[in-house]
Order: C-alpha cells, then sequence, then structure tokens
C-alpha cells in the first residue's frame, strides 16, 4: 500500500480525483508561485517601487520560465520553505541579474505560499460546486420521481413508521444546498490576498505596501484582507470544518445505501458494484462504502486542520507544516466523494416490492403507533398505548396480523383504513416534491 492512496497509480480510481489531483501536484504548485511572484513584480513596477522594465522582465519571464520541482529539493529540505530555492532558481533561469535582482521585492514566503494556495483553491472550489449542483440536481429528479413510493422508515436499525423513498432523498439532499449556501457565504473570506511581508506589517514596502497588496489582490482576483492572515488561520479551519460538514452528509448517503442494499434488504439497487475474488454471487457496495471511509478520512484530517489555529506568535512552522500535510488530503478527498455522489445520485433504482416486503412482514406492526393515534380519540392516550402494547405482543405470539385482532376489538373504530402505506407516510411525499422544486433554483 502507497503513504497515499489518493494519488496510487494503483488506487486512483477507487480513490484518486484527477481533476483536482492535478491542481496539487509540484509543477501546478510552482507554477502558482510563479504567477504570485510575476504579478507582485508587475504591480511594484507600476507605482515604482521596482523599475517599471525589470518588472515587466519578471512578470514575462514568470510566464514563460520552466522550474524543474526536483531541483527545488535539498535547499527547502533545510528551509522548510520552497521560496528560497524558487527565487534563486528564478532568477537564475531568467538569465538577467540586473532584472532578477528585484524578484519577491518585501515579501516573505508565507505571502506567495499562501496566495498561491488560494489560487488553486479557487479552482477546487469552482470543481466542488458545480459537482454538488450536480448531485442536487439529480436527487432533486429522483425524489419528484418517487415522492408517494411507500418504505419503512427506521429509527436504531428497527422498522419504525412508514416514510417514502422521496423524503429519504430529500433528507440526503437538502443538507448539500445548505452546504451549497454556505460556500457562497465563506468564500470572501477564503479567497484573499496574502501579502504581509516577513512579520506581518509589510514594513520593506514602506508606505506603499497597502496600496501593492491591493493592487496584486485586483490583478490576481483575490480580496483584499483586513491585515496579515499569517497566523491567523480561521479562514483555512473554516473551508476545512466546511469540508467535513459535506462528507459527513455524503457518509450519511453512503451508510444508508449500505443499509439498504444489504443482502436480505435490498430495498435500493446499485448500476455499478464490485466482485470478490472468491465468491462469484457477491457484488459488493463499493461506492456507498468509499464514501463513508472517504468521509472518515476527512473528519480525521479536519482535527488536525482545526489544531492549527493555534498559530503563535506571527509565524508557527508547527501550525503551518500541519496545513500543508492535511488539508491537500481532505481536498482530494472531498473531490472524489462528490464524483462518488454523482454516480450514485444517477444510477440508484429503488426496488419497490422489497420496499413494500420491509413495511409489512405479515403483521403490519409498522402501523402500532397510527393505531395508538387512532384509539387516542375514544380513550385516555397511555391506555391507547398500552392496549396497543398488548395486542403487539399477541400479534407475535399467535402470528395474527395486528389490523385483524384491532378491527376484532374495536369493531366499531373505524379502523379498516388505517392499515395501509398511503395512510401513514404523513408529511413525507410533500417534503420530497418541496426538495425537488428547490433543487430546480440551484
Amino acid at each position: 500500500m502507497p503513504a497515499s492512496p489518493l494519488d496510487s497509480a494503483i488506487y486512483r480510481d477507487l480513490m484518486g480525483d484527477a481533476e483536482v489531483a492535478k491542481l496539487f501536484s509540484d509543477s501546478a504548485d510552482v507554477r502558482a508561485m510563479l504567477l504570485v511572484e510575476g504579478s507582485l513584480a508587475k504591480v511594484q513596477g507600476d507605482i515604482g517601487m521596482i523599475p517599471k522594465d525589470s518588472a515587466a522582465a519578471i512578470h514575462r519571464a514568470s510566464l514563460e520560465v520552466q522550474i524543474d520541482p526536483a531541483g527545488l529539493a535539498s535547499e527547502t529540505g533545510q528551509s522548510a520553505v520552497v521560496i528560497p530555492a524558487l527565487v534563486a532558481a528564478f532568477r537564475k533561469a531568467m538569465q538577467a541579474p540586473e532584472h532578477a535582482q528585484f524578484i519577491h521585492w518585501g515579501a516573505t514566503s508565507q505571502d506567495i505560499m499562501d496566495t498561491a494556495l488560494i489560487l488553486r483553491l479557487r479552482q477546487v472550489v469552482a470543481i466542488y460546486e458545480d459537482r454538488l449542483k450536480d448531485v442536487i440536481h439529480r436527487l432533486g429528479a429522483l425524489a419528484d420521481q418517487h415522492a408517494d413510493l411507500p418504505m419503512a422508515g427506521r429509527t436504531y436499525g428497527q422498522v419504525a413508521t412508514p416514510t417514502s423513498f422521496g423524503a429519504v432523498l430529500a433528507m440526503w439532499g437538502t443538507p448539500l444546498i445548505r452546504h451549497l449556501e454556505r460556500l457562497e457565504q465563506l468564500k470572501p473570506r477564503l479567497l484573499q490576498v496574502s501579502l504581509s511581508g516577513a512579520a506581518g506589517t509589510l514594513s520593506a514596502m514602506g508606505n506603499d505596501g497597502p496600496a501593492v497588496r491591493a493592487a496584486l489582490a485586483k490583478t490576481l482576483g483575490l480580496n483584499y484582507p483586513q491585515g496579515s492572515w499569517h497566523s491567523t488561520r480561521d479562514t483555512i479551519a473554516e473551508f476545512s470544518a466546511w469540508a467535513t460538514l459535506v462528507a459527513g452528509s455524503l457518509g450519511k448517503f453512503g451508510e444508508d445505501l449500505l443499509l439498504l442494499t444489504q443482502s436480505g434488504i435490498v430495498e435500493v439497487r446499485l448500476a455499478k458494484a464490485g466482485g470478490s475474488s472468491t465468491m462469484p454471487q457477491k457484488t459488493n457496495p463499493v461506492q456507498p462504502t468509499l464514501l463513508v471511509a472517504l468521509s472518515r478520512q476527512i473528519i480525521a484530517l479536519n482535527t488536525a486542520i482545526q489544531g492549527a489555529t493555534l498559530h503563535r506568535q506571527q509565524r508557527d512552522g508547527a501550525a503551518w507544516f500541519t496545513e500543508w500535510m492535511s488539508l491537500p488530503q481532505i481536498c482530494l478527498g472531498m473531490a472524489r466523494s462528490l464524483s462518488v455522489a454523482q454516480g450514485l445520485a444517477s444510477s440508484i433504482t429503488p426496488n419497490p416490492r422489497a420496499m413494500t416486503d420491509g413495511i409489512d412482514d405479515g403483521l403490519g406492526l409498522i402501523y402500532a403507533e397510527a393505531l395508538s393515534f387512532a384509539l387516542a380519540k375514544q380513550m385516555r392516550r397511555p391506555d391507547a398505548q398500552s392496549a396497543v402494547k398488548t395486542l403487539c405482543r399477541e400479534a407475535q405470539d399467535t402470528q395474527k396480523p395486528l389490523a385483524d385482532l384491532a378491527c376484532e376489538k374495536w369493531p366499531d373504530a373505524g379502523l379498516e383504513t388505517l392499515f395501509t402505506p398511503a395512510s401513514n407516510l404523513g408529511t413525507a411525499p410533500d417534503e420530497a416534491r418541496a426538495f425537488a422544486i428547490l433543487t430546480r433554483s440551484v
């Protein structure tokens, strides 16, 4: 097993996500940092902080030079941050020392690295938004289609009262709409430029520091921060927490599918399933299992990110390194989770016959609550509950349906129409349709 199955050549089709993984490659990291360095030089040249011809040369070179990430390893191993090695390689590649001397003027390593990270996270967020919306739309269409399809609702793993498959789909999808709203709210806080200098004061740029920061933010299409965020990592922690909420909702989707596809229940069928090396009959629910596993991993990694908010003084290497080790895995796991959810939402099929069997095993005990409330109209509710509980035991002992026993015991209570799924769905169909309508505006 490789150190990370998320980008393993063997496991990449199971746990990997090529579209997001390329944004966390060494080459993407270097390219983003060069973009920041080039843009910084450009805006500094515009305001006269560095020579304009040098700024133009640096900006042009930042778009053209090719730097081998492997060549940065030795120095990074010593300095912990990549920028000293990157700046040295950049200056060498320019072959114009009179201009290259102005690279990285007044900035610090964290400015470049954090801004480069945010540029890549902006693309990640856009991918997440598209996939989330697709999952929501697919679940909405299914919920509308199956709003009235009855199935057993279960609590503590036991049959409780009827619900509808459409309502279950709405339960899976409604949190995802809230997560989209949360993402829209956090984006302005997350997508900020970082430019604060060595100790967060921009002192090396003198009085022009704030103007350079504002111009860099505008050039890169990022927001202007309220001061330095070198050691205030709440925005990174907020994004990680958001990913954890999404992972939890998708993990719940997976957990429920594992139960609904379980042998002996099979109330939902999957279009794709995994095979066994020795048991030909097996159709393993691999995709729901993967959702659950990825959810647990993201939740665990988020603990590390939240711990990294304890960021000492103006910069804390230990806290910062913790982000490096955890955030990319969260992002890749989140991307794969959304991709898996897309596939499931477009391919799961309900099994109405199994759902009917799950509602009524022949005794109709699922209607016990409805019976107790119907009887409460003509007797005290505690008495009604006690009477129904006794009748449920009798049904189990005699294997005679609860409906038959109830109609014999209370022949004039008008109970004949009570023992049907349609009479006990409550708000389930309406909730399914309301969710379906809501998804159309997403």
